[in-house]
């Protein structure tokens, strides 16, 4: 509040040597103006200031219609308008036309101190509405997605949000883990308060220690000054632990006291300290598979475990590979400067087909570089060339086809697009293969699953010459098993 500038808009000299004492005395500077003119002129050229007194019988431009000019080029800077007219009909006019507050002269210097108390807190509250809607937006709009598994888990997301129940989120490396925890972080009553990361397999643990629970002065050679962990800094905000699976045995017995006592002891500290952290745990790991093997206490996994979400990857839910795309056009065209308006249907063709190894940060990855290089070409030598390292990696099953497969044309005949094209031509098969193989072959259920119709996933059987292995359900049993059902 004594930062605060009160803007004095009044003809009568000794009216603005009064306030300027007065509110001086309250802790504010102030400046004063005699007329419309001068305000206009004072507000175009310097900051904005904290609020606006003002006197509705100015010489030339009124007190009205400075008002109207006031709040069309700074609305949100409030006005209190003090003035020797206690008309009803002036007062509901200057209230309708923006004002924050009406005082007749002669005012108590209560009223005016109240006045201007109430017409401040009320902008700083709008702000810090505006600001954290902002965020929310921002939050929103990174969590994109139209799938109905992604839809649900954002709507267990917001139930969950306002417990302090530690929340465990699953997912392969990429899928959007700590969008996730921001989602849950920004959705609470915490939201105003720190989200603090930490990853786990990032640093020592040693080094780990010390970033999460901090150290007293002289708690190992170095120590120079106290140091406050992550713990502290996210006290009554929350913490996320990414990579949990890779913390030592030491700093599991360590945070499973947190997660029981809400407390826990600096490095070479004596006495305990209480915090208020709400905890996330994100992995990639198995934890079962931890558990089983001792890697992991049992008892610490039971603790995060109270609610679980798991995120599916992105070839789960290619419908969402669209949608992710535009908003990442979107969110760097501006940034990069690009004139990329869209992906060509070929390269987004190729998106779409794609499993997307690493998930959503590899199709963030892919978009930028495209912004940054849009060469077609190379676009898509890029996707495929990860397609054949992810093939590499995972095999795929297939099934036997009924015919040699044709040997590809000699290199030195194609060009990078042919190759680019029979590659995608290539993943697309193995693809459609692999749900049929994951479905025993029933056609109607692969069909859905590739979001095809059933005589396109036919045509494409007889264009591979492909046949079903035996013991393969018929066409009529397809049918009949999607109808079941």
């Amino acid at each position: 509040m004594g930062t605060s500038t009160i803007l004095v808009v009044d003809d009568d000299g000794s009216v603005r040597r009064y306030l300027s004492v007065l509110l001086s005395s309250l802790g504010y500077a102030v400046e004063g103006v005699e007329s419309g003119e001068e305000a206009l002129a004072r507000l175009a050229t310097n900051e904005p200031p904290a609020a606006v007194l003002l006197d509705l019988l100015l010489p030339g431009l009124s007190g009205l219609q400075l008002l109207d000019r006031v709040k069309q080029s700074h609305p949100a800077v409030p006005i209190i308008v003090l003035s020797t007219i206690a008309q009803i009909s002036t007062v509901v006019d200057a209230v309708r036309r923006g004002a924050a507050d009406y005082l007749t002269k002669p005012f108590h210097e209560e009223q005016l101190e109240l006045a201007l108390h109430s017409a401040l807190e009320k902008r700083e509250l709008r702000e810090e509405v505006r600001v954290l809607r902002r965020r929310l937006d921002e939050q929103e709009a990174d969590f994109v997605s139209s799938n109905a598994r992604m839809l649900r888990i954002r709507e267990i997301a917001r139930q969950v949000s306002d417990t302090d129940a530690p929340v465990l989120i699953l997912g392969e490396s990429g899928v959007g883990k700590e969008v996730l925890a921001r989602f849950v972080h920004g959705q609470s009553r915490r939201r105003r308060q720190a989200f603090v990361k930490i990853n786990c397999a990032a640093l020592p643990q040693e080094l780990l220690e010390s970033e999460l629970f901090g150290y007293e002065r002289g708690a190992f050679s170095g120590a120079l000054r106290e140091k406050p962990g992550m713990f502290e800094l996210a006290n009554r905000g929350s913490i996320l632990l990414d990579e949990i699976g890779e913390m030592s045995p030491h700093l599991q017995a360590k945070l499973l006291h947190v997660l029981q006592d809400g407390e826990f002891t600096r490095l070479g500290g004596r006495h305990p300290m209480k915090v208020d952290a709400r905890v996330l745990a994100s992995t990639n790991a198995r934890l079962e598979a931890a558990v089983a093997a001792g890697r992991f206490r049992q008892d610490l996994y039971f603790r995060l475990n109270v609610i679980r979400i798991e995120i599916p990857p992105l070839r789960e839910r290619r419908d969402d590979i669209p949608l992710l795309t535009a908003h990442f056009l979107r969110s760097y065209a501006a940034r990069y400067n690009s004139p990329v308006k869209d992906l060509p249907a070929e390269l987004r063709d190729a998106f779409f087909r794609h499993d997307w190894p690493g998930n959503v940060r590899e199709l963030e990855n892919a978009v930028r570089r495209y912004l940054i290089l849009p060469d077609l070409e190379m676009a898509l030598s890029e996707v495929m060339r990860s397609c054949a390292t992810a093939e590499d990696a995972v095999p795929v099953p297939a099934a036997t086809p009924s015919r040699p497969e044709r040997e590809p044309a000699a290199a030195k005949d194609l060009s990078l697009r042919k190759v680019a094209g029979q590659a995608a031509a290539d993943a697309e098969r193995r693809l459609l293969l692999r749900v049929l193989n994951e479905t025993r072959w029933n056609r109607k259920e692969a069909a859905s699953q590739l979001k095809i119709s059933y005589k396109a996933l036919l045509n494409k059987l007889k264009k591979w010459e492909v046949d079903a292995p035996r013991e393969t359900p018929s066409p009529a049993e397809d049918a009949g098993a999607a109808g079941a059902r």
